[in-house]
């Protein structure tokens, strides 16, 4: 769940352009992943890591993330784009219904309201896909 809620604020902090070209891929210990498509874009998100690091923590409400580590993976930021469209079209009562008691309360102690809600969403929208996923097997 830290992982999901750190890809969360990350989406939120970085907006809408950043998100066209990069992707939080994953989070250990306290460093985060994040693909970009291309040198260019390595370097810009290099040259901003202090800020987004410092707004990523911020909304995160605790220093959860101490390092942001950048790596050109085009495949994984094209993948996050065509991801994030197709969430926009998910049936959203379907999605609501895999948020359990759990997911709730863990929600509960996001202070930031708009955050608690891309976290609950970005949840249980990977819970219809997932559910998706294991029904085509």
């Amino acid at each position: 769940m830290r992982e999901a809620l750190v890809f969360a604020a990350w989406r939120r902090i970085a907006g809408e352009g950043l998100c066209e070209h990069t992707a939080p891929v994953k989070l250990e210990n306290a460093t985060l992943t994040v693909a970009v498509r291309n040198l260019m874009w390595q370097r810009q998100l290099k040259d901003l890591g202090g800020q987004l690091l410092f707004k990523l923590n911020a909304a995160l409400g605790t220093p959860t993330v101490s390092y942001i580590q950048v790596e050109i993976d085009e495949a994984a930021a094209a993948s996050e784009q065509s991801t994030r469209r197709k969430n926009e079209g998910l049936d959203d009562a379907a999605a609501e219904q895999e948020i359990t008691a759990e997911l709730r309360a863990a929600a509960t102690r996001i202070e930031d309201e708009e955050l608690r809600r891309q976290f609950l969403a970005a949840a249980a929208n990977c819970l219809v896909r997932k559910a998706r996923t294991e029904s085509r097997l």
